[in-house]
């Protein structure tokens, strides 16, 4: 599928099991992080609105008047980070270069990049300037 061209109607319709949408103040400065940082691919981007795949999987980015008539819109915080309680894990990302990016993107690494034997994983957790928490891992 051409990301760049798809109608919004047919992207919509290929959608199917878990997808995630970020809600943030800033498309532009998202995505650039996103980018940056975890190496995800843009696509469509706009001041309103942006797709990026993660290997392969579509990640949908909105800014926050585009969501003006949608319920979630009230319970969005005017300042502050977004995302609290939630994680999105990346794996097969390198955590040791996500967090050497991240705090020159707007970034935050709230946990270092540290082996977990229980898991297996060599992982990071890192904020993205809206707030999100992305914790990128590879296998030990």
């Amino acid at each position: 599928m051409d990301y760049n061209t798809v109608p919004a109607a047919s992207f919509g319709h290929s959608l199917s099991g878990l997808t995630v949408n970020l809600l943030v103040r800033d498309v532009a400065a998202e995505v650039a992080f996103l980018t940056g940082v975890f190496g995800m691919q843009a696509f469509r981007q706009s001041a309103d609105f942006a797709i990026v795949t993660y290997q392969g999987q579509p990640i949908q980015v909105h800014s926050d008047g585009s969501f003006a008539a949608h319920p979630l819109h009230g319970l969005l915080p005017e300042a502050g980070p977004r995302g609290a309680g939630i994680e999105l894990r990346l794996h097969e990302t390198d955590p040791d270069r996500a967090c050497a990016q991240a705090e020159a993107l707007g970034g935050v690494v709230l946990q270092p990049t540290t082996d977990k034997a229980g898991h297996g994983l060599r992982e990071a957790v890192i904020l993205s300037p809206h707030g999100y928490a992305f914790v990128p891992s590879v296998r030990i």
